[in-house]
């Protein structure tokens, strides 16, 4: 049986291994560094680089690598090995300071929106201190930000930590003002993540899953998820093997795998962590979903994290749950125990619903993909629109004090927040609205439009920021004020009035949402486009630039950086879809139809009266024959959308030209598919994939 306390964090160079193997004086030079970003100098650098070194080689470990985080959304890294030759024709292990420290890869090979030619290629990694270094796959992997020549993030790090400062900053100034004694502020991060698993040889089989991550053509099959038997159902004896090692493999990380089970839809399945550090959180999901992936190959399995792998069944999501709380221990988004907290919560409470609803725009593009876009709005995951759910007592609360009115709570226990102006907080009174995209849920904001193969840094760093902005223009006001309460009871009723159009309680799935948020005002970003078409709007470069969260020119780089790659995805698929069909789906038909024509010859001899192969041949005839002009009518818009030199245009004329086209070509395709005979079907059916691990 595995000792879990023994196990964890075994591979990471934590706090508990740097205490035993560094010099007192450099342990505290590091804590401070970490702690409170105080340079270290290079006799620390050197002695830590040193004790991590000799500590990764009694891992195992025979190279170093600077690990980041670069715009692909992916990890990157590149491995030296510690050997170092002498003059006598030998070797010694070294690792020194300045080589922990920084690195130098290549920058022009990463995604950088234009800021980095071939010719330009000078970029550097710098060593992140508040993130531990761990051993995966012999190699020592140090957590760095990645940055160019000029200082310009080159990554998804970088803006993270800035922007955990700028909330630090603002926050502190709020709290300031409440008398609370806090040193440093800190946003906390769990992400629940889904996925499916499917057997590799199946897998194999499917160039759709192969080359695009999800599928492009599969009938639903005869039973999907309408029974409601797979949600936290009894794991299968594969699937339960394939979490024990994966657990095992996370926990030697020191990445806090809490809960697994069942999700909606069949063979698809969540895992979800303890809640931590949002740097750290952002670290641990990215070895997570690399994790997930190498494991499930030693099971015969492969791991999809693709948003909408399969039509017709509840894609995947990473619910991300959000939170703030002080050096002291408090939670800021939590109701407190006196007056004073209550007051604060509020303050908090509504900073946030201002920072929604003023950047619905922000918040839709951080999780906008070309992967997401089926998700969003398909009755299983939040719609494209931005709102807020808070539960029906908090939202009587805020009703109360945007109306000026008293509030009686009919149950739960009430905290008083003491304040004659201000009402009373019902305690533990939020339930779960899993319709809504961004829910209050007690103690903390579950953003839940995240897509299951996103990096969480993005959405994150936009949560943090739009956060602080709010909270500085509070911050603003209120430090001004000659009579506080009095002054903070107007901001927050003003500030809940002027948002309340963002509060919605409702059922996020139904038409009548879509039609009652239009009235509101509210945006509807449905595509990916549409959503990155608003990145560049003033405002938002000032919220960014005035944060010191991003330039003009980073943000320039990642509206150039989403456009291309959304293009690119689907310029993939369509490739894809096209040689399926010629190579696939119409050889396969064409086979079937010669067999039964000649079967059909032999069964007229015998029986005058057998019109069944005709009939199913007529209908095969009539099917195919649209598959080709669909896919040639395909072929042509395709053609014409890449021809198109402007990015914004082409990504449009993808979402509302080609995805349709690509669309109509699945509808006949799959169509044809239950009309075949087992065995003369062109790739694994729906079936086989989703119910064939037992």
């Amino acid at each position: 049986m595995t000792n879990v306390p023994e196990l964890f964090g075994s591979l990471v160079f934590n706090q508990t291994v740097m205490k035993e193997m560094l010099p007192s004086e450099t342990f505290k030079a590091l804590k401070n560094t970490m702690d409170d970003g105080t340079p270290l100098d290079m006799e620390a650098a050197n002695q830590i680089a040193n004790a991590m070194k000799d500590w990764a080689i009694s891992k195992g470990a025979t190279h170093y690598s600077h690990w980041f985080q670069p715009l692909t959304g992916i990890t990157a890294e590149k491995h030296d090995s510690f050997l170092t030759p002498t003059e006598e024709g030998k070797i010694i292990m070294s690792f020194s300071g300045k080589e922990l420290i920084k690195g130098e890869p290549d920058a022009s090979s990463f995604p950088s929106g234009g800021k980095r030619s071939t010719f330009e290629a000078r970029g550097y990694t710098v060593w992140d201190p508040t993130s531990y270094p761990f051993v995966k796959d012999h190699t020592l992997c140090i957590p760095t930000a990645f940055c160019s020549y000029n200082g310009e993030a080159l990554d998804k790090k970088t803006p993270l930590l800035r922007s955990m400062e700028a909330l630090n900053e603002q926050s502190l100034r709020v709290l300031k003002l409440f008398c609370n004694e806090a040193k440093h502020v800190t946003t906390t991060m769990g992400s629940e993540q889904e996925y499916f698993l499917v057997d590799e040889k199946l897998y194999q089989k499917r160039k759709d899953l192969k080359m695009c991550g999800r599928t492009l053509f599969g009938a639903r099959p005869v039973k999907g998820q309408e029974m409601d038997d797979q949600y936290f159902a009894a794991i299968k004896p594969r699937v339960i093997e394939y979490m024990e090692d994966l657990n095992t493999e996370l926990w030697k990380l020191g990445i806090y795998a809490k809960t697994e089970h069942n999700e909606a839809a069949p063979a698809q399945h969540e895992m979800a962590p303890i809640f931590t550090t949002s740097n750290l959180a952002a670290d641990q999901n990215q070895l997570t979903m690399e994790i997930m992936k190498k494991v499930a190959r030693k099971h015969g399995l492969i791991c999809l994290l693709h948003e909408k792998p399969f039509e017709g069944v509840n894609g995947s999501g990473k619910h991300n749950n959000w939170s703030i709380a002080t050096d002291k221990g408090e939670n800021l988004f939590a109701p407190g125990k006196t007056p004073r907290d209550n007051a604060q919560f509020l303050l908090f409470l509504t900073a946030v619903i201002k920072a929604v609803d003023d950047n619905q725009d922000l918040l839709r593009y951080s999780v906008a993909s070309a992967g997401n876009d089926h998700r969003l709005g398909a009755n299983e995951a939040p719609p494209a629109i931005m709102s807020i759910y808070v539960g029906d007592e908090l939202e009587a609360i805020l009703q109360a004090i945007k109306d000026g009115t008293a509030y009686d709570g009919k149950k739960g226990q009430k905290l008083e927040i003491g304040a004659d102006v201000l009402p009373a907080i019902p305690k533990d009174s939020t339930d779960r609205n899993r319709t809504s995209p961004f829910a209050f849920t007690g103690n903390r904001f579950e953003f839940r439009s995240v897509g299951s193969s996103l990096s969480i840094s993005g959405p994150n760093t936009i949560l943090n920021a739009i956060l602080a902005d709010s909270l500085r223009t509070f911050a603003d006001e209120l430090e001004k004020s000659k009579d506080f309460d009095s002054d903070l009871q107007k901001l927050i009723k003003r500030e809940i009035t002027s948002h309340w159009r963002i509060l919605f309680n409702g059922n996020g799935y139904g038409q009548e949402w879509i039609e009652e948020a239009e009235k509101r005002g509210l945006k509807n970003y449905r595509t990916t486009p549409k959503a990155v078409e608003h990145y560049l709007d003033k405002k938002n470069i000032e919220l960014f630039s005035k944060l010191g969260i991003y330039t003009q020119e980073e943000m320039k780089s990642h509206y150039d950086i989403k456009l291309e790659k959304y293009c690119q995805i689907l310029n993939i698929e369509v490739g894809t879809m096209l040689e399926m069909v010629h190579k696939d789906i119409m050889p396969a038909t064409f086979k079937y139809m010669n067999i039964l024509a000649d079967t059909e010859f032999k069964m007229q001899r015998v029986f005058s009266l057998c019109t069944a192969g005709i009939e199913l041949m007529e209908k095969l005839n009539t099917l195919v024959n649209d598959l080709s002009n669909k896919a040639d009518d395909l072929s042509k818009k395709h053609e014409e959308t890449t021809a198109i030199s402007d990015m914004m245009k082409r990504a449009h004329s993808y979402a509302k030209v080609v995805i349709p086209a690509m669309q109509a070509v699945r509808l006949i395709a799959d169509k044809i598919e239950p009309l075949l005979g087992e065995e003369y079907k062109p790739f694994p059916s729906y079936e086989d994939l989703l119910f064939s691990v037992q």
